[in-house]
């Protein structure tokens, strides 16, 4: 039986390349010739090492991972990691800085304020997160800083990492933007990342670490909630996600087959610009996000009247594009249009837009 796909516009998990999810089908049953199916193989036979190994491999060459940094493929999300990472690198009588541009990063802040002080270098929580601060003021000497890259509910994004006091360590959730551009990893002490948008299903959580930053976390932690475990072990300490690491594999690998990075960014400024193109044109659709502040990840839009956004979402949904509610607590709607969501679902959604507009505008 064959299903037709519609368009997926899920904030995540998200879509994934036909040709990943048709890898990864054929390989349910055997992994290659092995006759065992991927999601039935240990984590410590020949098999899936092979399949590990070629995913860290990938990621490195995909992301221009330096040496010095370590790769691991850890358990509970970014959520987790809003609370590991301060349990590793923020002590009472420390203080880190947090940049606040939407709810994630709230969240980032609340878990640290467990485990030290928490500066607000900058927020835009005036404006209802609708934009990315232009500076920033930081504490005498920070622990570390920390940033949500893209701010998925309310549709912004940094163009680029902010500057931060020399020396300084800089900690990156890229949860929702991760590999969709060129990322200069050098610039980064560590970035954590759930893969369920840009790079695979929901169950694993990419973590690139400097090595220098592993010997420096807290050693009175259980060992589950410390980063030189992982690394001693290879990620393997416990049963790691096996099937959704063997997915982010195959989406490197459509990555690299595809132009790499830079392809994809550019890629994914086009598809923004064709719908934000749209958006600043209509008398009925609003884009959310000041201009320059506008994430090609998450294009968040209202008419600025909830009995109508509710009203495009149903007949969106009826003709096909799936997933536009925006978030319940800021409603309107939401086109998240990550790496495999393709170029043509965003020129539809465009034209059924122009129609929703003639009939209610």
């Amino acid at each position: 039986m064959t299903t037709q796909r519609i368009w997926n516009f899920s904030a995540g998990p998200a879509v994934l390349p036909v040709s990943v999810l048709e890898e990864a089908r054929d390989n349910l049953l055997s992994l290659g010739h092995t006759g065992i199916g991927i999601l039935e193989h240990s984590h410590r036979g020949k098999a899936f090492l092979k399949v590990y190994e070629e995913t860290e491999a990938l990621c490195r060459e995909v992301g221009n991972i330096p040496a010095n940094y370590k790769i691991l493929f850890l358990q509970g999300g970014a959520s987790l990691q809003f609370a590991m990472v301060p349990m590793n690198f923020l002590s009472p009588g420390q203080t880190a800085d947090y940049l606040l541009t939407g709810a994630w990063a709230e969240k980032a802040a609340e878990a640290a304020a467990g485990f030290g002080t928490v500066h607000v270098a900058c927020s835009s929580q005036d404006r209802n997160y609708c934009y990315i601060p232009r500076s920033c003021a930081y504490s005498e000497r920070p622990a570390y800083v920390h940033f949500t890259s893209n701010n998925t509910i309310f549709g912004t994004q940094f163009r680029d990492a902010p500057a931060v006091p020399a020396g300084t360590d800089l900690i990156c959730d890229a949860s929702s933007d991760i590999f969709s551009r060129p990322i200069d990893v050098s610039r980064y002490a560590l970035i954590y990342a759930g893969a369920q948008k840009n790079l695979g299903p929901a169950g694993v959580t990419l973590v690139i670490i400097r090595e220098d930053l592993v010997e420096r976390g807290a050693q009175q932690l259980p060992v589950m909630l410390q980063y030189r475990t992982h690394v001693q072990h290879d990620s393997m300490y416990n049963t790691p996600p096996t099937f959704a690491i063997y997915v982010v594999g195959l989406v490197l690998k459509w990555i690299k087959q595809n132009g790499g990075l830079a392809a994809m960014g550019e890629r994914n400024a086009r598809k923004a610009q064709v719908l934000y193109d749209y958006l600043d044109r209509s008398r009925l659709f609003k884009p959310t996000a000041d201009a320059d502040s506008r994430s090609h990840m998450n294009v968040t839009f209202v008419t600025g009247n909830p009995d109508l956004d509710a009203r495009f979402c149903s007949e969106a949904a009826k003709a096909g594009f799936d997933g536009l509610k925006g978030h319940r607590s800021v409603g309107g709607m939401r086109a998240s249009i990550y790496n495999a969501f393709p170029e043509e679902g965003v020129r539809a959604l465009v034209q059924f837009l122009q129609q929703f507009e003639a009939a209610n505008g």
